[in-house]
């Protein structure tokens, strides 16, 4: 029977009210109960986030949970806040947590018998269960660091060996606007000890993933392009080593997005009439990438109708 190394679960927190102590009971009703559980706030300043906080601590009072450790720290970004906690981990396995998402009672169970199957994975997550905003069930595929250097491939909710993390120089705190995630994953399979590590995300929703138009995954998105911009200089070397497969699966991904956008005005042909956007498109059709084509299959599907 494979041993299950101990776990500390690690979660961060910045003025999110009582969400950090849903994120606590998540990982208290784990089937495999971490060992740890380590909150770093971020520098909260509202009162209600502050209150919930001391009620997280109160916890730790309760001898039949897990020890539970309530850090705190001067605002410094949420990859400031996560090495602290690891670094202040005692056990091999890390599992990191955002305080507005939750683990389904299974996460842990799964992702550290997936860990542990081989030293080539360096992390494990699983599928997306979204809520709030949104409703639907996201489906990253993780894989090798060629797949990540197009996209990111793996939610920020995953565990880790504290050892790959040390090894990979641990999260960019100069990093505060967002793709920290990312840029750790790439840190990770470029430092592993194996030249075939691979990152895995298991096949079913064991991740809860709150949605808000608020949210700082949102709010990045304004600023994609200075932030890849920094990615690709930070992680140069890869992206020069790999800049074909780069190229043919950013082409690819722009391909299917336009396809998609075809199928949307096929099915709703109304938006040529409403949508200021659309109606700009079929004046000016993009040219070079595929956007001209589906100008004309679309005019031609509105002459056979």
């Amino acid at each position: 029977m494979q041993h299950t190394p101990p776990i500390t679960v690690v979660i961060t927190a910045y003025n999110q009210g009582d969400l950090p102590l849903q994120a606590v009971q998540s990982a208290l009703q784990q089937t495999l109960f971490p060992t740890q559980i380590i909150v770093v706030d971020d520098g909260s300043t509202d009162r209600k986030s502050l209150d919930v906080l001391e009620q997280i601590q109160q916890l730790a009072h309760n001898k039949h949970i897990p020890r539970i450790t309530v850090m705190t720290q001067e605002n410094a970004g949420v990859s400031a806040a996560r090495n602290a906690g690891i670094a202040a981990a005692t056990t091999p396995y890390i599992a990191v947590l955002d305080g507005d998402d939750l683990f389904m009672p299974n996460f842990l169970e799964q992702a550290s018998a997936e860990l542990g199957r081989s030293s080539h994975v360096v992390a494990v997550s699983s599928w997306l269960q979204c809520f709030g905003v949104l409703d639907a069930v996201v489906k990253p595929i993780g894989g090798s660091l060629e797949d990540f250097l197009p996209r990111n491939c793996c939610p920020a909710a995953c565990l880790i060996r504290q050892a790959d993390w040390q090894r990979a120089g641990g999260y960019t705190e100069s990093m505060r606007h967002g793709f920290e995630d990312w840029d750790f994953f790439l840190k990770l399979l470029e430092n592993a000890n194996s030249g075939t590590a691979t990152i895995t995300v298991l096949e079913q929703p064991l991740i809860q993933y709150r949605t808000a138009p608020a949210s700082a995954n949102i709010a990045s998105m304004t600023s994609r392009t200075e932030i890849l911009r920094d990615m690709i200089a930070r992680h140069h070397g890869s992206y020069a080593q790999r800049v074909d497969s780069v190229v043919l699966a950013l082409d690819a991904l722009a391909v299917g997005r336009l396809r998609m956008w075809e199928d949307a005005v096929q099915v709703h042909p109304e938006l040529q009439q409403h949508s200021l956007a659309t109606q700009e498109f079929m004046r000016s059709p993009s040219f070079g990438d595929g956007g001209m084509a589906a100008a004309v299959r679309l005019r031609v599907s509105d002459c056979t109708k």
